[in-house]
């Protein structure tokens, strides 16, 4: 059988209809260079297998090229130490070959780790419960955004107040997920000074609506009035989805002590956990709930109870595997969840702890307070939401933002994330965790001031030969 089961006649009405010549077309984004250029794109001619040896040393150069750049870029993203025991042991068999737990009876290992990563992050948010976990921290929100308006039937909206200053990508998955639902999603700007949300762009945009989004910290980095905001989202009858930063949690006020009753829902990735950042994933998301909300919880729930003997025992509740599988009747399309992910998570916060985690929270603002201090006295630098931040923060700068990241990266540098377009201005967004040393930061300091000065007179040497 072909891999596409179509007569040409077939295969011909298809690309009329959408207005192409070529099934190729279909594919233009991709450069020819990647392209397979073997006769009929025959894969008769892959080269025989090497040894296991020669295939390691392959890998390995592979991977070389990649480079191990000084990373300060982060925007939902995080470069954290991770204790080696984390993945020793969550790559063992008994963790790394397990599948969907539906067997409690063969599979009480799996459940009982899942069930601690629940509880581990209700005791984090502050909320009654927690799932097993959602894919990543972006589709985790969409999944908050359905969540809420199915709960909130009192508003009778299908409106969700979405800040600006929450990650772009973010914004766009919600976006993606819930437009053909009905939902909509109005954007509340961020005050220009300091970064946090609008307050009175809110009021004026409230209206009837079924949740508000809070970031906290925001994507820029900078903290928000979360008891103030909490109080008045409950006030317009609106539920309160808290999208927050579980290492930042160590330090922050627990989402579920927001204002006098506390968010409804909290949401977020937990790929600072001990997730490697891996080229983007996998990732994991997580998300909790009050009580009252708990039938609307997306994903599968751990519950443990007693057998018939007395014995502690676990196994999925609430929600039956058939739920999971009945489409649009369904609560979620979530069908699995990132157990391997949850492991690790689970691992990490079992050995650092409490302490720990506070400890690597309180070594990330050090850190981030100390290039913030190295930076003022960098000339074309400036701080235009301020200097309140927990691990990343904004600043402007008076040339070009990609000129400047390409100039670090030829210095081995991720010097961070361009965020200039939904603000207007010349912003560049940077991050500082646990992981870097005073030498690092003092090298970064003096590369950007150098990249800075370098491409000033680029500029003025380029400005003044038009001139003449």
């Amino acid at each position: 059988m072909p891999y596409i089961p179509h007569t040409p006649d077939e295969v011909k009405h298809m690309l009329s209809v959408i207005g192409v010549n070529s099934i190729d077309e279909l594919f233009d984004e991709i450069p020819q260079e990647l392209r397979s250029h073997l006769a009929n794109n025959s894969l008769n001619t892959i080269p025989v297998g090497q040894s296991e040896m020669a295939v390691q040393r392959l890998l390995t150069e592979r991977a070389m090229q990649d480079g191990t750049p000084m990373c300060f870029a982060g925007g939902g993203a995080y470069e954290h130490h991770i204790p080696a025991a984390v993945w020793e042991i969550t790559t063992r068999g008994e963790f790394y070959s397990s599948y969907t737990p539906y067997q409690a009876e063969a599979s009480q290992g799996t459940l009982q780790v899942v069930y601690e990563f629940q509880s581990m992050i209700a005791g984090m948010t502050g909320m009654d419960v927690s799932n097993a976990s959602l894919y990543d921290g972006a589709s985790g929100l969409a999944e908050a955004v359905l969540m809420s308006v199915r709960a909130n039937r009192k508003a009778k909206s299908k409106r969700i107040l979405m800040p600006k200053n929450v990650s772009p990508v973010y914004r766009q998955v919600v976006e993606t997920i819930v437009k053909n639902q009905g939902i909509t999603l109005e954007l509340i700007d961020f005050d220009s000074t300091s970064g946090t949300i609008n307050s009175d762009q809110l009021k004026e945009q409230a209206g009837s609506f079924a949740a508000l989004i809070i970031p906290q910290p925001n994507y820029f980095g900078h903290f928000e009035a979360v008891h103030e905001l909490t109080d008045w989202a409950h006030e317009q009858g609106g539920l309160v989805i808290a999208l927050v930063n579980p290492i930042a949690l160590a330090l922050l006020e627990a989402p579920g002590n927001w204002g006098e009753t506390g968010a409804d829902i909290t949401v977020g990735e937990g790929q600072p956990l001990g997730i490697p950042l891996s080229s983007g994933g996998a990732y994991i998301g997580f998300i909790g709930c009050k009580q009252k909300l708990v039938r609307q919880l997306p994903g599968r729930i751990v519950g443990r109870t007693i057998d018939l003997d007395g014995k502690t025992g676990f196994t999925l509740t609430l929600q039956a595997r058939e739920q999971h599988i009945r489409r649009s009747k369904a609560t979620s399309n979530i069908c699995t969840n990132q157990g391997l992910m949850a492991t690790a998570a689970t691992l990490y916060m079992s050995f650092l702890g409490a302490d720990g985690l506070q400890k690597v929270a309180a070594s990330c603002v050090a850190n981030t307070q100390k290039l913030i201090s190295g930076l003022e006295d960098v000339a074309g630098v400036e701080f235009p939401f301020g200097k309140k931040v927990f691990h990343e923060f904004v600043i402007s700068l008076d040339v070009n933002i990609d000129a400047v990241l390409e100039a670090l990266a030829e210095e081995d540098i991720v010097g961070g994330i361009n965020v200039s377009a939904d603000s207007g201005k010349n912003l560049l967004l940077i991050c500082v965790t646990e992981t870097k040393t005073e030498d690092e930061l003092t090298f970064f300091a003096d590369t950007l001031s150098r990249v800075l000065s370098h491409l000033r007179n680029i500029e003025l040497t380029t400005d003044g030969g038009a001139q003449s």
